[in-house]
Parts: C-alpha cells; sequence; structure tokens
C-alpha cells in the first residue's frame, strides 16, 4: 500500500509504476534500484 501511495503523491498512475518496475526490477542492478523509487521514478519510453 506504501508503494501505491507513494507513487499517488508523486503523480503517478500506480498501475503504469507498478507495472514499469515489476517489468524492469528482474534485470536493473542492484546499484540502481533507488532510481525505481517513486519520487526518482521516471517511466521508460515506449518503442
Amino acid at each position: 500500500m506504501s508503494l501505491i501511495q507513494s507513487a499517488k503523491l508523486n503523480g503517478h498512475d500506480p498501475y503504469v509504476y507498478l507495472k514499469d518496475i515489476l517489468t524492469r526490477l528482474p534485470t536493473q542492478p542492484a546499484s540502481r534500484l533507488d532510481e525505481l523509487l517513486p519520487h526518482l521514478w521516471q517511466p521508460q519510453l515506449q518503442q
């Protein structure tokens, strides 16, 4: 629940945010996990 609320507070659609981070998580380097936090997250450009 806190990730959903944090995403809302940062102006993100919670569904889009969770879908994106769960897709990225398996390949995200451990040193860059902070990029997936709601206050730092930037949506990946769709190609």
